[in-house]
């Protein structure tokens, strides 16, 4: 039979291209041999995460159940108000199907109330006593995502480890807020504790997750400065503190970050929050600030798997140098804000335990 030499050329390309693939394959054989062998290099099924066997095996399972790049979505320009209405009301969605569960697990009670004109949740744990304290968080989401409600997953775990009722503020995300009006409802729901509750500021302390934990000690330092004193004591989990994200670990570290992957996120966030004139303002990027002049004992909790570990350290050591009660407290291969990311392993009950002890001493209750 004769072909044509066009199709000749073709069936020996096409048998090439086979061979290329069968032997590039065969090569590949060992290395996936290997991985599936080595528990040490097992990896997440969807993208690769390093799970080390140095963390516990519950955190080792639930680090392999990780999405691919979770926040890994088109992130709107700073001023596109309707790119980030839109981008925050389809995550509200997903995150409060979350917040649901643990609302089931834990059974708080849950009101929704106003202080200081600001919208607030009023999180009390199961079986509360009133110990005369209260406990302020300010939630996450890279100052422009999440609200109260979606961020129950945190708000929640911190009422039912400590104890304590936990004012969770809904404060107005960027970039429908600016930095200096949302430290201004930060502050004037603490102040409306003092003044319509009855608290004193020894009664108060005040804690944050991710962006959160920015808010937080921007707000502090900014009711330092404005002569309203300081709440008793700050926790912080995985904060972000500097939101021009200079530090070293927003390099050497960005393969290693399962959660934390999106850069043009976190600069468009940050952008939106604070205009880049302004981000190094300490009330917007506390490693900037001024420790000398006083602030509350501090607990700083994170991961070393975080491209923000370089913004613990920083914040640690302007605490430290400045002779205020600080504690760093890492953990071994863990993500951002695991306390909730991976709920009930050892390490996320270990650092509740500690926040729990830490509240006590510097609340005294």
């Amino acid at each position: 039979m004769y072909y044509p030499l066009s199709t000749i050329n073709m069936i020996i390309l096409s048998y090439s291209i086979l061979f290329l693939l069968f032997t590039t394959f065969l090569s590949l054989q060992p290395i996936y041999f290997a991985e599936a062998q080595n528990s040490t290099n097992a990896q997440n099924n969807t993208h690769q995460i390093y799970i080390p066997t140095t963390i516990s095996k519950e955190a080792q399972e639930e680090l392999r159940k990780i999405a691919s790049n979770p926040f890994n979505f088109k992130s709107p320009g700073p001023a596109d108000m309707n790119g980030w209405k839109k981008l925050y009301q389809e995550h509200e969605s997903m995150d409060l199907f979350h917040s649901q569960s643990i609302k089931d697990l834990y059974q708080p009670n849950i009101t929704e109330t106003k202080l200081g004109g600001v919208n607030v949740l009023d999180i009390k744990p199961k079986n509360w006593h009133d110990s005369g304290k209260v406990l302020v968080y300010t939630h996450g989401g890279a100052y422009t995502l999440l609200s109260a409600n979606s961020s129950l997953s945190s708000s929640i775990l911190a009422a039912d480890a400590t104890s304590l009722r936990v004012i969770s503020i809904d404060y107005t995300v960027a970039p429908f807020s600016k930095w200096n009006q949302t430290t201004d409802q930060i502050i004037s729901v603490i102040q409306a504790l003092k003044d319509q509750q009855g608290y004193s500021l020894d009664d108060i302390a005040i804690y944050g997750d991710s962006a959160g934990g920015g808010l937080a000690t921007g707000s502090v330092l900014k009711m330092r400065d404005g002569g309203m004193g300081m709440p008793a004591a700050v926790v912080l989990w995985s904060p972000w503190t500097d939101v021009t994200q200079n530090g070293d670990t927003y390099f050497t570290l960005k393969d290693a970050d399962p959660l934390l992957t999106n850069n043009q996120l976190l600069k468009n966030s940050a952008d939106a929050y604070a205009n880049p004139i302004d981000q190094k303002n300490p009330y917007v990027s506390p490693v900037y600030g001024n420790f000398s002049k006083g602030f509350p004992p501090t607990l700083i909790q994170g991961g070393t798997k975080e491209i923000l570990v370089s913004d613990f350290v920083r914040l640690y050591q302007g605490l430290d140098q400045a002779n205020v009660p600080v504690k760093l407290d890492i953990y071994e291969g863990m993500p951002h804000v695991f306390q909730y990311i991976l709920i009930k392993t050892p390490e996320s009950d270990i650092s509740l335990s500690k926040m729990n002890n830490f509240l006590r001493e510097y609340l005294d209750y």
